[in-house]
């Protein structure tokens, strides 16, 4: 596992919608300018072309008593990286770091634009997921309509099982199941591409007699506690899977599906302010 180590960047990111246009620019700033060792508060404002006042109120911000306190935290983080010191820390982020490695050597490009071909050119898309993987099936679906993909999920078996009989070789059925183990999932996979639906299935478990009904198997990552859920969540090797995957449909027309995801959003949007309109009316 490499070293842990903290650092007072992500604490500035986690803030930085707050910010005044002045405390960006000092954000930006110390983000960006690791190796700068002068950090004294009339070096570094005159340097920005700020005011001192404005970076205590960003140090204020990023949670600090004021930029003397945030100065040295981020000296100390530059100078001496300080050390994640408590197992369960590291053993949580040691999980996390394990799946990711593994994600990395399991990765087929070619295999995924073939996939991305498979998306675009279908007429209809059904995400099938039970328990936590019904989860990432119904992320799936919300992410992926948001840019223009015309989906739907399903996480209950008899459901999937119905869905199944009725789709034909316009469609694509994409399966998710860390163990493979699900019979209703793998029954109704089986129905899907007997109707000659194109299929996938994203799995930790490379079974031979699964990969018959598929038409492509995803490999996803997993590890000894991942089964159990004791310690890191089953969702997250198919949810790196699917931000990667998403990334490649979005970039096959980003422009285009950037105008859907605005006229998505613009969608949810229109009717929270015409219930404003009406309760202002009312009032």
């Amino acid at each position: 596992m490499q070293e842990l180590r903290k650092s007072v960047i992500p604490i500035i990111e986690s803030v930085y919608d707050t910010f005044t246009d002045s405390e960006k620019i000092a954000a930006d700033f110390f983000i960006n300018n690791l190796e700068v060792k002068d950090l004294s508060a009339s070096k570094i404002a005159n340097r920005l072309h700020i005011s001192v006042a404005s970076l205590t109120r960003f140090a204020k911000k990023c949670g600090y008593s004021g930029y003397r306190q945030f100065r040295y935290e981020y000296s100390t983080n530059i100078d001496t990286q300080t050390n994640i010191q408590r197992e369960l820390t590291k053993k949580v982020l040691s999980d996390y770091e394990e799946i990711l490695g593994k994600t990395y050597s399991l990765i087929n490009e070619e295999q995924i634009e073939s996939i991305i071909d498979m998306l675009v050119s279908a007429e209809k898309v059904f995400f099938y997921g039970i328990g936590s993987s019904g989860l990432v099936a119904e992320e799936m679906k919300s992410r992926f309509m948001r840019i223009g993909l015309f989906c739907d999920a399903f996480t209950d078996p008899d459901l999937m099982k119905m869905n199944s009989a009725l789709v034909d070789e316009n469609c694509l059925v994409i399966a998710l199941s860390i163990s493979s183990n699900s019979p209703g999932l793998n029954i109704s996979l089986e129905q899907a591409y007997k109707n000659q639906a194109k299929t996938i299935l994203f799995t930790a478990n490379n079974k031979k007699e699964i990969r018959k009904y598929c038409d492509q198997v995803i490999l996803v990552a997993t590890s000894k506690n991942l089964s159990y859920g004791n310690r890191i969540t089953p969702q997250f090797p198919l949810l790196v899977m699917v931000d990667i995957f998403y990334a490649y449909f979005l970039g096959s027309d980003i422009d285009s599906k950037g105008q859907i995801f605005s006229s998505t959003l613009s969608a949810l949007e229109e009717p929270n302010e015409k219930n404003n309109e009406r309760r202002t009316l009312n009032e």
